[in-house]
């Protein structure tokens, strides 16, 4: 018999990314808890991924070593064990809402919730598996059965809908919030006249994230350097680019960090390439300390970056569109600042922690309190 106020969350996946960072902030603060149980089933190779989930106190049920991969995949969702696995968590823990974050627990924890009587809710966290037509058969069969899903932009939710129609009525938007006491505002060292800006690009590095855009951009602009902090399978051509192009002397791979406040702290401004983005929590956290955003107009980000309010938007995708905005941004000092001020104000205002809990908690109440 499931318990209608416990929540089971569900995460499988081969790495930390957004998702699992917002799943923290959502499911990690000990007041929340002790009103509504949360727990999360974990399938994962990932040490990493493990020890984030743990060191922030969240209640794990670890299925132990994994592998990922395609075959794996589909044995998985298409299996018993792993099933069978997680039907005896929600029924143990009488869990009356399972929570899907990711794109390999979809059909599993579907499967599992439909077996142990559970609610579902999905968090689309990117407009992937609407657009990947080797994801969309498995993700469109678990969202055929869920009952609601959430997409964390009204961006994720307009290509959500444009695949499947028939799911708008399922369809809520609560962004992504970040934590504002712990991502404070710091206030920015000054620059001499003769020293550069100090640009940042924060998020994995990956043909999706456009770094290489942002090192184009970067190029065409002599007065300014770039700290690219985060890790991934497009680094080695990354920094192949830089050399390339001239500007290994002004552009510093510094991998991935834990954290990233005093990254953050150290820069001028943010730099966002992307080419595909649905909402950009890293971009967040920057705003949250204060640091405006110059950036490229995909996904979601123009519902965050406010042109001439809280930084800069290029007028397409192209690198000469970005580093066009990076020279205006660089050529008036004073607006980087105010602009990052009302960075700040922005984030607080509209996309903290706490109004993304309420948003998921009234949620949470709408399915589990009826």
């Amino acid at each position: 018999m499931t318990s209608p106020g416990s929540v089971l969350h569900v995460v499988v996946a081969g790495e930390v990314g957004g998702a699992e960072r917002m799943l923290v902030d959502l499911a990690g603060e000990p007041s929340e808890r002790a009103r509504r149980a949360h727990a999360v089933a974990l399938v994962t190779p990932s040490e990493r991924l493990r020890a984030l989930l743990r060191e922030a106190g969240l209640d794990v049920e670890d299925r132990g070593a994994a592998r990922e991969g395609p075959l794996t995949y589909l044995v998985r969702s298409l299996g018993s064990a792993d099933v069978a696995w997680l039907e005896g968590i929600i029924r143990r823990r009488r869990a009356g809402l399972v929570h899907l974050h990711t794109f390999g627990s979809q059909v599993v924890g579907t499967r599992a919730a439909l077996r142990a009587g559970a609610r579902v809710l999905r968090t689309e966290h990117s407009t992937r598996v609407y657009e990947d037509m080797s994801c969309w058969p498995f993700s469109r069969w678990s969202l055929q059965r869920a009952d609601l899903a959430v997409c964390i932009s009204e961006h994720v939710k307009r290509v959500a809908v444009a695949r499947a129609p028939w799911a708008s009525p399922v369809m809520r938007v609560v962004p992504n919030g970040v934590d504002v006491e712990r991502f404070d505002e710091r206030p920015m060292t000054p620059r001499g006249s003769q020293e550069p800006v100090r640009l940042l690009a924060l998020g994995r590095l990956e043909p999706r994230k456009g770094i290489d855009v942002a090192l184009r951009a970067v190029a065409r602009v002599p007065d300014v350097e770039l700290d690219v902090v985060g890790d991934g399978p497009s680094r080695r051509d990354l920094e192949a680019l830089s050399s390339s192009l001239g500007i290994a002397d002004r552009v510093r791979f510094r991998g991935y960090a834990e954290d990233v406040r005093g990254a953050i702290e150290r820069s001028h401004l943010v730099v966002s390439s992307a080419r595909s983005e649905g909402l950009g929590i890293a971009l967040l956290e920057a705003m949250s300390m204060g640091r405006a955003v110059v950036a490229s107009p995909t996904g979601g980000v123009p519902e965050i970056v406010r042109d001439g309010e809280t930084g800069w938007l290029a007028a397409d995708a192209s690198e000469a569109a970005l580093a066009q905005r990076l020279r205006d941004a660089i050529a008036t000092p004073s607006e980087i600042v105010r602009r990052g001020s009302r960075a700040r104000a922005r984030v607080v205002d509209a996309f903290s922690v706490a109004s993304m809990r309420a948003g998921y908690e009234g949620l949470y109440a709408s399915l589990t309190e009826r």
